[in-house]
Formats: C-alpha cells, sequence, structure tokens
C-alpha cells in the first residue's frame, strides 16, 4: 500500500489537483481592500528593485546561487504584480461601462492602459536587471493610482537604496 500513495501524490501534484491559493477569489463577496492591493504593488516593485540590486552585486563575486535566489525572487514578484494587476484590477474592480463614449468609458480606458503597462514592465523586468523598468512600473502604478481613486494619491513611493 505504502509503495502506491507516493506515485498517487505525485500523479496529484502533476494534474494539478492542488493549486496555489490566492488571497482573493472571483466570488461576489463584496470584500476589498483596494489601497492595500496598491501597497502590495509597491511592495512588489521595491523587492524587484532589491533584487536587481543584488544580481547586479553578486555578477562580479560568482556565486551563482545567490544570482540564482535574487533572479527567482525577482520573477516570483513580477509575476505577482501581474496577477495582481489581472486578477484583482482587471477581472473585479475595473467596471464595465455602459456607454462606449463619454468620461466614464475615458477613465476605463486610462485604467486599462496604465493596467496593461504595469503587466508589460513587469514581464521586462523578469526578463532584465535593468531598473529603467522599476521607475517605469512605478510611474504607471502611480498614474494608475491617481486615476483609479480621483486624484488622491493614498501611498508614497519609495527608492530603494
Amino acid at each position: 500500500m505504502k509503495k502506491l500513495v507516493f506515485p498517487f501524490i505525485v500523479l496529484l501534484f502533476s494534474l494539478g489537483v492542488f493549486q496555489k491559493s490566492y488571497a482573493h477569489c472571483e466570488i461576489p463577496c463584496g470584500i476589498y481592500n483596494d489601497e492595500l492591493r496598491i501597497a502590495l504593488l509597491y511592495e512588489h516593485i521595491l523587492t524587484i528593485e532589491k533584487s536587481m540590486d543584488k544580481i547586479t552585486e553578486l555578477s562580479t563575486s560568482g556565486d551563482y546561487m545567490g544570482i540564482t535566489r535574487w533572479t527567482m525572487a525577482k520573477e516570483d514578484h513580477a509575476n505577482k504584480i501581474q496577477h495582481e494587476v489581472a486578477q484583482y484590477f482587471i477581472t473585479q474592480r475595473i467596471k464595465l461601462p455602459t456607454e462606449t463614449e463619454g468620461a466614464e468609458f475615458e477613465k476605463y480606458e486610462k485604467q486599462l492602459a496604465l493596467l496593461h503597462q504595469l503587466i508589460v514592465y513587469a514581464m521586462k523586468a523578469k526578463q532584465t536587471a535593468d531598473k529603467t523598468y522599476i521607475e517605469k512600473l512605478r510611474k504607471s502604478l502611480s498614474n494608475f493610482e491617481e486615476v483609479y481613486f480621483e486624484g488622491k494619491h493614498r501611498h508614497k513611493i519609495e527608492h530603494h537604496d
């Protein structure tokens, strides 16, 4: 019997039966904390920036394990940005406008464009250690925050030293 348990568990994992659980789902529970999500996105950007700094620092030392770990952290946080933007904001928080023109539609288009920038810049941050994408991520998030909260910035943009 014990010989069957391990192959069964491997099979379950390979079929995707056990999936990673995320903090928020797509049921209509009405429990949202937009300010927290924005703060988490800023934190992910800061972590990516620190990862890039460490990758650059370690690249001259030959510490390949350290480089690998920081690269994995960088990619993980970029993936988290993409997930939050797509699954939280685009799927659940950005409302479809009732008309295809007017102020409501213009706000919708601005929000989608800025969220698309965040997804693309997160992808670029995975591909490189070029910190210009950090500034692009921060600027896109700041601009999204301004449009989303209608001119009220709620978070201080931090920079890594």
